[in-house]
């Protein structure tokens, strides 16, 4: 018999869309599918199966291109011709026909990814807060954690003994449950996991008494995580096989880095920042303090005329990069720091400056000005 084009059997241009192709064969198998057509079922699934043929090919761009340019020779299905084994599309249909799709197709498929694929084990996650200069120069940190492992007592089985564990009698063994079914257009063989035995295919008679049939305890544990130089906050250092056992090999542990503040320094990036008081007189004139930093006390030149907040450099002084291991900076930010009280002597002093300022051409007063203001408000 000769076949119809697969344009034809959907009701679609040769142009078509994919989308107008899945939705023309959406509507026509609903509209043909054996179930739904009791008075005609044969004819129904002789149309169903061209349908799902001609869909076959259409919503495969490479078959389609075959069919456009060599026709039903193209995309041949051997000298049985087409048959369900080679329709790959159900899950277009689980909306339609959700129950038998599921059932006979997307059960299956899941039962035997299930039983291939074996667990890992469940992650773990740890929070480890570490001060600042453990985070430039990197430390070693002992981590106490619980987490849970194979039973010792009974191996992991959960049975009080051996001969506790039994065959399952719902499946024998097999750890699933398969059913024939037919419909319309053939038999299908469903398969799902047994639930008496969650597809082990054994059932335990008595429990053990350390774990309680779980197979697994809670344990404490000791670790000793590397810290790497440069670290920052929110970084997960990634310890493999730290996490819990699972038949597919053990989880990871995941320890989380947190930075405790700082007394002194504030993090920016790589550069950390330092507040450092000067007095009114080492602004004006300038001088050499000691500012701490992470690598111990260093002296910083303050030039003549320092502003207050003005940033200086300490270059390399700050925190190391995670990767290059480059150091940035530490910024010391100037905090000119007013007396609250002053001397007679130091107020007489500072009113012959103010009057010595007031004598300079243009009476442009600077920070010093500011500064004696400031002072005689204090006075």
């Amino acid at each position: 018999m000769t076949k119809r084009d697969y344009y034809e059997v959907l009701g679609v241009s040769r142009n078509a869309t994919q989308d107008e192709i899945k939705r023309a064969y959406r509507r026509l198998a609903k509209r043909y599918h054996p179930d739904l057509n009791k008075d005609n079922p044969e004819e129904a699934e002789e149309r169903f199966k061209e349908l799902a043929e001609a869909y076959e090919v259409l919503s495969d761009p490479e078959k389609r291109a075959r069919y456009d340019r060599f026709g039903h020779e193209g995309v041949g299905f051997g000298e049985r011709g087409f048959t369900w084994s080679d329709f790959t599309h159900f899950s277009d249909l689980d909306d339609l026909f959700g129950d038998f799709f599921s059932q006979f197709f997307g059960g299956f498929r899941e039962s035997r990814k299930k039983r291939a694929t074996p667990r890992r084990g469940r992650d773990l996650r740890y929070d480890l807060e570490i001060t600042l200069k453990e985070a430039a120069f990197g430390a070693e940190k002992e981590i106490r954690f619980r987490k849970r492992e194979i039973c010792e007592d009974c191996h992991g089985s959960g049975a009080r003994s051996p001969s506790d564990i039994a065959t399952c009698p719902t499946c024998g063994g097999t750890g699933e449950l398969r059913r024939v079914s037919s419909i319309g257009f053939g038999q299908f063989v469903s398969v799902a996991t047994c639930s008496t035995c969650d597809g082990k295919g054994k059932i335990i008679t008595a429990l053990c008494p350390t774990c309680d049939g779980k197979g697994k305890v809670s344990v404490e544990r000791v670790l000793s995580v590397t810290i790497p130089p440069g670290v920052e906050e929110g970084v997960q250092l990634r310890v493999r096989g730290g996490g819990e056992v699972g038949e597919g090999g053990p989880g990871d542990l995941y320890v989380v880095i947190h930075i405790a503040q700082d007394e002194l320094f504030e993090r920016s990036g790589r550069d950390i920042i330092f507040e450092a008081p000067i007095s009114f007189v080492q602004a004006t004139l300038g001088g050499e303090i000691e500012v701490p930093t992470l690598d111990g006390r260093e002296k910083l030149h303050i030039p003549p005329g320092t502003q207050h907040g003005t940033i200086l450099r300490l270059k390399g002084k700050g925190m190391p990069d995670m990767r290059s291991k480059q150091r940035g900076d530490e910024l010391v930010r100037v905090k000119i720091v007013i007396p609250e009280k002053l001397t007679p002597r130091q107020r007489e002093l500072l009113r012959e400056f103010e009057e010595e300022e007031r004598k300079k051409k243009g009476s442009r007063r600077g920070i010093i000005g500011k500064v004696i203001d400031e002072v005689k408000e204090i006075i």
